[in-house]
């Protein structure tokens, strides 16, 4: 069959079926990308959610059998929150990163990838197709950038000329030896707002993120978060978009293609109290459609908590009280006993002295001492 004819067949099926941008390129090694992966294992700035070999992630020979090339695919989400309800007093409300906005994009690049492959086979029964989104071996910002899809920005990101960096990618490896397609120019130039930007210095340098203090890295544990990061969070109860806002790039882009990616404003910008006792049903029910979800709903209550310590809500006071005496997760009492110290409430003395008595989790009668200080800095300022 005329490979080029196919590659152009494909390209024509996928607007049809919802893909904004496809470009494809070679399986051969990922030479550069894989000395870098060695740098960022070196130095300990990987994240460890990333598939932890580095020959996989940089060969895609070896994830297939016979792989020519890889077909990379970008989807636009969208960036503006419409009717987004206002955070009030008493009603503080968190955020959560727009790559979670919606339905679960691993569930839609699936669909979109699923119907490539399909048409794909129908015209070669015998192509061997593998195909990821995100939790996969490759990068998808490696293939994308390769693919000609977009540009590695300074903020790690791939931005792409039509949509910034508000895209999410997948790609598929293939036994067919498709004409590769060339690489974009990089046009972050001379600019570092990004840089600039990161609450936490994530970004050590362009194109270089120390992932274990990336704010949506720190969102995702499950552990207790170092206080130097937790003042940092603000609102955030799941990623961060800090470096995507600042970027020139995405200014002004905002693309409502896909109705699965429709956000709910009360389910992206979730009541932070309302957080704190919601139950596993109760959360999966609301939450679970989010890609936002897939740690469950401790990363999230903890990150509500850090939320209403950073809006130092007086009326969560006895929220927080109730966690601290009753939960039965240290992080999230441990937590909650740092909050009460950072808000800084008259009543917040007793409410921690009281839990000191009764806790007996290390971890937890720390954070206790801790809060009980902040109270004490906070008498002694005013």
């Amino acid at each position: 069959m005329d490979i080029a004819k196919l590659k152009d067949e494909i390209i024509a099926y996928s607007k049809e079926i919802g893909i904004e941008k496809v470009g494809f390129t070679s399986a051969d090694p990922f030479v550069e990308l894989k000395q870098r992966l060695y740098t960022q294992q070196k130095l300990n700035y990987q994240s460890g959610f990333e598939e932890s070999d580095i020959e996989k992630r940089t060969n895609p020979k070896l994830l297939l059998s016979g792989a020519e090339s890889i077909i990379s695919i970008a989807l636009a989400y969208p960036s503006k929150l419409k009717d987004a309800p206002r955070s009030i007093r008493e009603e503080r409300r968190g955020l959560f990163c727009r790559a979670s906005w919606g339905t679960d994009y691993h569930h839609i690049l699936r669909d979109r990838l699923n119907k490539l492959e399909e048409f794909i086979l129908e015209k070669i029964p015998d192509a061997q197709i593998k195909s990821m989104v995100d939790t996969g071996e490759l990068s998808d910002r490696a293939v994308a950038e390769r693919a000609g899809i977009g540009w590695s920005g300074k903020n790690c990101a791939v931005i792409t000329p039509e949509f910034g960096s508000y895209v999410y990618l997948g790609e598929m490896i293939t036994t067919i030896p498709f004409p590769s397609d060339q690489p974009i120019e990089d046009m972050c130039g001379t600019c570092t707002k990004c840089l600039e930007a990161c609450p936490t210095g994530a970004l050590v340098q362009g194109g270089q993120i120390n992932a274990t203090k990336c704010i949506g890295f720190l969102t995702q544990t499950k552990g207790f978060i170092e206080d130097e990061y937790r003042v940092k969070i603000g609102n955030r109860v799941y990623g961060c978009d800090t470096c995507q806002m600042v970027c020139p790039h995405n200014k002004g882009k905002n693309f409502d293609f896909h109705v699965e990616m429709d956000p709910d404003p009360e389910v992206v910008k979730p009541k932070l109290k309302s957080l704190l006792f919601i139950s596993n049903k109760e959360f999966k029910e609301k939450f679970g459609p989010l890609a936002g979800s897939w740690r469950g709903k401790k990363p999230i209550q903890r990150n509500a908590i850090i939320g209403l310590a950073h809006y130092k809500d007086e009326t969560a006071i006895n929220d927080l009280a109730k966690v601290l005496s009753e939960d039965t997760r240290p992080v999230l009492r441990g937590t909650a006993a740092w909050a009460i110290g950072k808000i800084g409430a008259p009543e917040g003395k007793s409410i921690l002295e009281r839990a000191k008595e009764k806790e007996k989790d290390e971890q937890v009668l720390h954070e206790i001492d801790k809060g009980l200080k902040l109270l004490e800095t906070s008498i002694e300022r005013s």
